[in-house]
C-alpha cells in the first residue's frame, strides 16, 4: 500500500468541474462567524459537487484569509452568493422549489438516518451559527429539521464537521 500522488488522483480541472452536473443540494450558512468553517464548507461542497453555497448574515465571504486557508481553492470552484438576510434566502429557495432542511436539535427534529430524500426534489441545507445554532427566524421557514445522533457528553458538533457528515449521508442516497 502507498499513498497516491496528486497526479494519480485524476481530478477535474477547474473548467471541467464548473461544467460538471452538480448534486441538487445547496448549503445555506446562517451567520457562521468563522471563516475557517466557511472554508471547510467550500471544501465539502467541492468534494461532493454541490450546486452552490449561500452565505448569510455575518458569514465571511471570499476572498477572506481564513476562508482561503481552509478552502484551499474550493472557493473558486464552488458557486456562491451572499444574502444579508437568511430568511430572504430561504424564501427565494422555496420559490425555486427547494425543500428547506435545517440541521438543529429541536422538539420536531428527526434523525438524519430517518430522513427520506432521494435527490428528486432539490434540497437546501441550513447550517447555523457555532454558538446559537440555526436562527429562530430561519427555523420558522424550515420544512424539516434534521439531527445528527450523538452519544457523548457534548451537545453539538463543530459546524464544519456536521456539514461533512450530513452532506455525505445525503449525497450517498442519490441514485
Amino acid at each position: 500500500m502507498r499513498k497516491l500522488k496528486l497526479t494519480e488522483l485524476n481530478r477535474l480541472s477547474l473548467e471541467e468541474y464548473k461544467a460538471k452536473d452538480k448534486q441538487p443540494l445547496v448549503l445555506v450558512m446562517d451567520n457562521i462567524r468563522s471563516g475557517l468553517n466557511i472554508g471547510s464548507a467550500f471544501r465539502v461542497a467541492d468534494c461532493f459537487a454541490l450546486e452552490r453555497i449561500i452565505l448569510c448574515g455575518i458569514s465571511q465571504t471570499p476572498p477572506h484569509r481564513e476562508i482561503m486557508r481552509s478552502a484551499i481553492g474550493a472557493e473558486q470552484s464552488v458557486d456562491w452568493s451572499y444574502e444579508k438576510d437568511t430568511v430572504e434566502a430561504l424564501k427565494q429557495l422555496k420559490n425555486e422549489g427547494y425543500l428547506i432542511a435545517g440541521v438543529e436539535q429541536t422538539t420536531e427534529s428527526i434523525l438524519l438516518s430517518d430522513f427520506d430524500w432521494s435527490g428528486e426534489q432539490p434540497l437546501a441545507l441550513v447550517l447555523g451559527n457555532e454558538v446559537k445554532g440555526v436562527s429562530d427566524e430561519a427555523l420558522e421557514n424550515l420544512d424539516v429539521c434534521l439531527e445528527v445522533p450523538q452519544q457523548g457528553t457534548k451537545h453539538s458538533l463543530n459546524v464544519s464537521v456536521c456539514t461533512g457528515i450530513v452532506v455525505y449521508d445525503l449525497v450517498r442516497r442519490i441514485k
